[in-house]
């Protein structure tokens, strides 16, 4: 049973899902959507970012508070990116393959088509971006999908560059990869319509579907991202970015809903305590001879420690809102995020190093009560203020309850600060690319994977559980030229699912395997020149030696098929030297003598043929 009552707290969310499409070429330039490992950078440069007003004269507010942090960014280069990437030159025209799949994704969800897109700019300056922006175009609004709890809304489908790849934190700054940079993009943002932790996952298992249905999307990891919109009632909108995994939305539904209703009832508690922030201060002389670790490092570093009053907040700060996260935590990563490496506060004090002596002083110095709390920052010079600062105005919005914020995923479904939502002042025209007019007619729908379950089971004979394998694996297409070819509907799934898995089990590298491996060890089955039982031995050699041609590897492993003449030769030769142990067990022999007259045979010959012989010649001598 829930912890909550999400009717009654009014829980509202929203989803955005982020997919990578699997074109040929990038959004704006002709660079391969492939993607690379940092050793193969070929040069790399950096830059720095700042934040930039809009066509109103605005500033984002995200793209503010990003900017207080100076950082440099540094970007690797490969042989396979170019000017665009690095934004020495002007975007292309926008890619008509990432077009046309945008399009049918926009009519899987049934959404209505814009008579013309236009491509806009939107103000990013964490570094993921060499622009310090991302091109995003509106394709289509108004959808919608269906779900066991209702409907669901499609706000509207962009079509997108994908952002640079972070590769390590530097000492300056970050680096990023440019492999990524500009891989096209759908996003599709839900209308607020979801009204559970359950129907969040539901409406992102439905959204995934639907764009596994076209073929034209990448998988694996990170290629797809879920971002989970979430409010209750009296709380406010929360953007919760980078989930990864489909099993974590229900969770951090779940938590945030909890983090909301215990954020509530802390700043009601606050209220009834007439609560309030005093000024930041200078307290680095009540810790000159302190035996903290941390405190003594940043002092011994040139650094100061600055201390604010929370007056009324005693025993509030140590609050847990989520698992092992408290309402400290929350100021902690605000002032993480202002450089600082974190805070203490006197719910958890006295504590690492810090004295009772040395608490009772720090009280004193910043004029707090036993029912107030002070929290303390120690870092560099440059750093500390304005960490507490911040600390501060969240101390200050804690008192009004639940602040509207983008917050990061964090395994097990907990969440942490990352920035103020982005507001409108964060778009603005791209002049660079001149707007398209979409046609919905020129592209048809694909089958759903759903139909395409239905299709397998109905036509080929195969069972529920692996004709779901085959549809919604990534080896589909292969399965259907197989059966198309004349390869028994079992076997191509057999091989393209549960060979593959137990190969790559064994530590044979399946990665290497490619459609004509697949499709010449297929021919050879259609030809009568290799039997099913010598499929898995031939994949393991090609997956080992990738640039070796089926037929040829199949004749230098010995896995041609035999005639049943010499199956017979074999087989009696087999009983022939067991003929003791026939004569003692009779058809109990049978299972004993089958795997050494397979194992003598190597896959050369049928499974069938093998026992129906044997069967035979054991029966003769029973």
């Amino acid at each position: 049973m829930s912890e909550f009552d999400y009717e009654s707290l009014g829980l509202v969310a929203g989803l955005e899902i982020h997919q990578q499409l699997d074109t040929a070429e990038k959004l704006f330039c002709g660079c391969p959507t492939t993607r690379r490992e940092p050793e193969e950078a070929v040069r790399s440069f950096t830059r720095f970012l700042h934040p930039t007003k809009s066509e109103l004269g605005e500033m984002d507010e995200a793209a503010l508070e990003e900017s207080q942090v100076e950082r440099e960014f540094e970007y690797l280069a490969f042989d396979s990116t170019c000017l665009v990437e690095e934004d020495d030159e002007p975007p292309h025209r926008l890619d008509e393959e990432a077009l046309d799949t945008a399009l049918e994704i926009s009519q899987l969800l049934d959404a209505t088509v814009v008579d013309e897109a236009h491509v806009m700019r939107k103000v990013v300056i964490d570094g993921s971006n060499t622009s310090g922006f991302q091109r995003s175009t509106l394709l289509s609004q108004e959808g919608e999908i269906e779900t066991s709890e209702g409907a669901v809304g499609i706000e509207d489908v962009m079509l997108e560059e994908e952002s640079a790849q972070r590769v390590e934190e530097t000492e300056s700054g970050v680096r990023y990869g440019l492999d990524r940079l500009g891989i096209p993009l759908v996003e599709i943002g839900t209308k607020p319509d979801i009204r559970s932790p359950e129907q969040a996952r539901e409406a992102a298992e439905r959204i995934g579907m639907l764009l596994r249905s076209t073929g034209k999307v990448k998988r694996g990891l990170g290629t797809i991202r879920q971002d989970v919109n979430v409010s209750i009632a009296d709380g406010a909108r929360v953007e919760m970015k980078g989930v990864q995994s489909l099993d974590d939305i229900e969770d951090l539904v779940r938590l945030e809903v909890k983090r909301q209703v215990r954020l509530l009832d802390i700043a009601e508690s606050l209220q009834s305590r007439d609560a309030s922030v005093g000024d930041v201060r200078n307290v680095t002389d009540t810790f000159e001879n302190t035996d903290s670790s941390v405190i003594r490092g940043a002092l011994d570093s040139g650094g100061r420690v600055f201390a604010v009053p929370l007056y009324g907040f005693d025993g509030l700060v140590g609050k847990e809102l989520q698992p092992d996260r408290r309402l400290g935590t929350e100021f902690s990563d605000h002032a993480k995020r202002h450089g600082a490496g974190g805070i203490f506060h006197t719910d958890e004090l006295p504590a690492y190093g810090v004295t009772d002596e040395e608490v009772d002083t720090l009280r004193e110095a910043v004029d707090a009560g036993p029912e107030d709390a002070v929290a303390i920052v120690a870092a560099g010079a440059d750093v500390a203020e304005g960490a507490i600062e911040a600390v501060a105005e969240r101390a200050r919005t804690a008192i009004e309850g639940v602040p509207e914020e983008t917050r990061g995923a964090n395994e097990g479904g907990t969440t942490e600060y990352l920035r103020p939502l982005p507001g409108a002042a964060r778009m603005y025209p791209e002049t660079d690319v001149p707007p398209v007019s979409p046609d919905p007619s020129e592209v048809e729908p694909p089958e759903l994977l759903t139909e395409k379950v239905e299709r397998y089971t109905d036509e080929y004979g195969l069972n529920e559980d692996v004709a779901e394998q085959v549809a919604y694996g990534r080896r589909w297409r292969l399965f259907e030229e197989a059966v198309e070819m004349g390869v028994d509907a079992n076997l191509a799934a057999r091989t393209l699912e549960s060979t593959v898995t137990k190969l790559r089990r064994d530590d044979v590298p399946t990665d290497h395997l490619t459609a004509d491996h697949f499709r010449g060890t297929f021919e050879l089955v259609v030809a009568d020149e290799l039997t099913q039982e010598g499929v898995p031995e031939l994949l393991a050699a090609l997956a080992e030696s990738p640039g070796s041609d089926p037929a040829e590897l199949a004749d230098e492993l010995g896995l041609g098929s035999v005639g049943e003449e010499e199956v017979r030769e074999t087989i009696v030769e087999i009983v022939e030297r067991n003929e003791d142990q026939i004569e003692e067990q009779g058809m109990g022999a049978f299972s004993a003598l089958m795997g050494e007259c397979m194992g003598a045979l190597r896959g050369k010959a049928d499974g069938e043929l093998v026992s129906d012989v044997l069967r035979e010649e054991v029966q003769k001598r029973a």
